[in-house]
């Protein structure tokens, strides 16, 4: 079975609005919570029904030597807030009854795809403490995503559904939506324990031994396109860039004790080295899909499944700043940092300092195929910039413009992207 993975429609040609009213919320009473945040114990606020890592406590430090944005911690934790309200008006819903939440993706090729509902979960756990529904629209995710089961492997998500929330597209599954479910149900026990509604500690194990089983490639280490993508499928030896989670594959080792996860990990990013070395040695960035993976892996030669562009940096590998740089800064880990500054270098003299030249498209050696400019291209290089002692100048220029941009409701996928984004340039970003 060979079909597309779901994504964004890119609309290359339109730069973001101004601000819009839907940004304009009302944030103080929850800007006072957060900022009250209690240092009690995390078992006397999980017995207290309150989570254990609320948002804008700041309980895990990043590795030594990563920048923040300029500016008082609390204001930085405030336009997250900020956006982060806007965010969830404009996208989590409850279209469907049953209880359900769901995040829809008005600019993706189906109303709810798989991502969206892997970003809400993870979003909606880490704002916990700023958002006093957090874990209600949480339990209302797991619900719909437990009701939309790949017709692969129960324990997995179905990548697409209709206006009616019901499940097309064959209903089998798209990886990362699967990877971000999972962290999210970590991050979830971590916030709330597991004995109410939900087991989410069980159910994230279940779910990570369900990826490892039918999104892994057993041979190569690497992540699949989904569960269809099986042995004698074309795609079998293809893997997309932006699902090369580093920070999720450590997170999953911790949760299983599955030594197999550090081999994943290693594979990933021996793989990213290579990528950069090889094919992109003045940019460092990764193109959409890599091909060949049995044997010398390499950008795709054009079209393999979504479009003409699919070996360039383009509509999927402009999360890999943000995915790279997040597992840099937490875990500090060299081959991380050495590859999110290899990026950062390159942007920071291309944009010559100003990130509103930031384009929706590059080639490896950094020409530009597209003249658009989205969010989704221009916020993840502010978590690659972090990475980069010299790059603080870089770095606010970079908060400024995701800060100052509003979200707009008909662009799901370029606001999902600079809210997570900002989470992890303001300090939020936690590995569970």
């Amino acid at each position: 079975m060979s079909k597309p993975i779901s994504k964004p429609i890119p609309n290359p040609t339109t730069t973001r609005p101004g601000r819009t009213a839907a940004a304009v919320l009302a944030g103080a009473a929850l800007t006072a919570g957060l900022l009250a945040a209690p240092a009690a114990s995390a078992a006397s606020q999980q017995a207290a029904a309150g989570p254990a890592v609320p948002f804008g406590s700041h309980r895990y430090p990043y590795a030594a030597g990563i920048l923040k944005p300029t500016g008082a911690q609390a204001d930085l934790d405030q336009k997250v807030v900020t956006v982060y309200n806007a965010w969830k008006a404009a996208f989590v819903k409850q279209n469907c009854g049953n209880g359900w939440y769901q995040v829809i993706s008005p600019d993706a090729d189906h109303p709810y795809v798989a991502e969206a509902q892997g970003y809400g979960m993870v979003v909606t756990a880490t704002m916990a403490g700023a958002d006093p529904n957090a874990k209600t629209v949480f339990d209302g995710l797991v619900k719909y995503v437990l009701a939309h089961k790949s017709v692969n492997n129960a324990d997995l998500l179905a990548a697409e559904q209709d206006s009616s929330c019901k499940s097309v597209n064959g209903s089998d599954s798209a990886t990362d939506g699967d990877l971000d479910v999972a962290y999210g149900l970590l991050l979830a026990d971590r916030q709330w324990g597991s004995t109410g509604t939900y087991n989410y500690k069980d159910l994230a194990v279940k779910h990570i031994k369900a990826i490892k089983a039918s999104e892994i490639n057993p041979s190569t280490h690497l992540t699949l396109l989904g569960d269809w993508s099986t042995k004698g499928d074309s795609t079998y030896y293809i893997t997309r860039s932006s699902d090369w989670m580093i920070d999720h594959f450590r997170a999953f080792r911790t949760a299983t004790g599955d030594a197999g996860w550090d081999t994943i990990r290693s594979a990933h990013q021996n793989l990213i080295t290579r990528q950069q070395s090889g094919y992109a040695p003045n940019t460092g960035l990764l193109a959409d899909f890599v091909v060949n993976t049995n044997g010398t892996a390499r950008p795709a030669p054009g079209e393999v499944l979504e479009s003409p562009n699919d070996g360039d940096y383009s509509w999927n590998a402009c999360r890999d700043p943000w995915r790279i740089g997040a597992d840099a800064v937490t875990s500090g880990d060299a081959a991380s940092l050495a590859s999110a500054r290899k990026i950062n270098t390159w942007i920071k003299g291309k944009a010559a300092g100003n990130p509103a030249s930031i384009v929706t498209g590059y080639k490896l050696n950094g020409t530009v195929f597209d003249s658009g400019h989205d969010m989704a291209f221009t916020a993840p290089f502010a978590v690659t910039a972090m990475t980069d002692p010299g790059s603080q100048a870089w770095l606010d220029a970079l908060w400024t413009k995701l800060a100052g941009t509003a979200v707009d409701p008909k662009l799901y996928y370029g606001s999902s992207v600079q809210l997570q984004s900002m989470i992890v340039a303001s300090g939020n970003h936690w590995v569970p």
